[in-house]
């Protein structure tokens, strides 16, 4: 079982290095803080100035200025306690000048983003006890630093301060601005209240309406707590078209006892005669389609120029005769009587086709 205690030599580390650590979270802040300050000054001097944008900006850096501010503060009770680590060490109960010290430091550690007070607030509760710690969490007795609890409360900055900041900003950066909207007296201690869009331009987005619109003689760039936004100018186009009759109890019926139509159908083209007039088309005559007959040959041979081959020729032309004389006419056309079957089935084939034409 690992013994878990007050430790002096873990505890006077973690505050030197909680130092280090606050030093580097406060200037990356600041940092961060003038890139705000410039955006701020570049919404300020915008046509028209964004002014709702530019306050909830400032909002952002007075919380990054509260806790700078609160990181100071933190660090040098950590330099404090760092330097009485002695004292802490022989002392059974917390003395009575760093009861405060000590407190604001492990009320902190909850809040703050420094991962060495984790441990810090340990080492105090082992050295302590769990009743100091949840004394110096709840602030029995105000025993916390004020300035440290009001700049990490997560209450809203007063709407007086966010004016005071864009003014500031404003005159260092020499933007002509002042508050479109000026505070009222019951307004200067509470929170800024919600943006309604007054500062925002109308039809920005495309720039045709760039310019200033007066609605029954109130300007829609100064609408403050309208009920509605101004109406968009017509074009001409939209004042010519007709207003819709209104109905009434017989064209209900009317159109109620009306069948509807039928959902569209398409329908694919079919081969017509759409250039000739109908009375036309029956006069229109198909034009006769040419086939050709197949060359008739004496029966002796395929030429009768063919005289002086002797031989083999005259063989293949014994042969042909042969076949057509035991009737097996060419590629298993049917046998004719007088040798002509080549012909015959040409001229039959051409017959048919005509018969197939009309």
């Amino acid at each position: 079982m690992i013994f878990r205690g007050y430790k002096a030599s873990k505890l006077k580390p973690q505050l030197k290095m909680a130092v280090t650590r606050f030093q580097i979270s406060a200037n990356k802040k600041s940092a961060i803080m003038k890139q705000k300050i410039r955006e701020i000054a570049v919404l300020l001097a915008d046509d028209p100035p964004k002014e709702e944008k530019a306050r909830i900006k400032a909002e952002a850096l007075i919380r990054d200025d509260n806790t700078v501010e609160a990181y100071e503060i933190l660090q040098l009770n950590c330099e404090l306690l760092s330097e009485r680590i002695h004292l802490i060490s022989h002392s059974k109960e917390c003395p009575p000048d760093l009861v405060s010290c000590v407190s604001t430091i492990i009320w902190a550690s909850a809040i703050v983003d420094i991962p060495e007070l984790i441990e810090i607030r340990k080492q105090f509760r082992y050295k302590y006890g769990k009743e100091f710690d949840s004394y110096a969490m709840q602030n029995v007795g105000g025993v916390l630093n004020e300035r440290v609890a009001a700049r990490l409360s997560v209450q809203p900055p007063s709407a007086y301060l966010v004016q005071t900041y864009l003014e500031k900003i404003a005159d260092e950066h020499e933007v002509n601005w002042k508050p479109k909207v000026p505070l009222k007296a019951g307004d200067i201690s509470d929170p800024m209240a919600a943006p309604n869009g007054y500062s925002i331009q109308v039809g920005g987005g495309s720039g045709l309406n760039s310019s200033s619109f007066v609605e029954g003689g109130v300007d829609a760039h100064n609408m403050n707590g309208a009920s509605a936004p101004p109406l968009s100018p017509s074009f001409g186009f939209a004042a010519s078209i007709p207003e819709a009759p209104h109905s009434s109890a017989s064209t209900v019926s009317t159109m109620s006892s009306t069948k509807q139509q039928s959902a569209y159908v398409p329908v694919l083209p079919t081969p017509s005669y759409s250039n000739v007039p109908p009375t036309k088309i029956d006069e229109i005559e198909e034009e006769d389609i040419f086939v050709p007959g197949a060359p008739k040959f004496p029966p002796g041979g395929h030429n009768k120029n063919n005289n002086d081959d002797e031989g083999d020729g005259g063989e293949q032309q014994a042969n042909r005769g042969t076949t057509q004389n035991t009737g097996e006419g060419p590629r298993g056309s049917a046998p004719s009587v007088d040798g002509g079957g080549v012909d015959e089935s040409f001229d039959d084939l051409a017959a048919r086709f005509a018969m197939l034409q009309k």
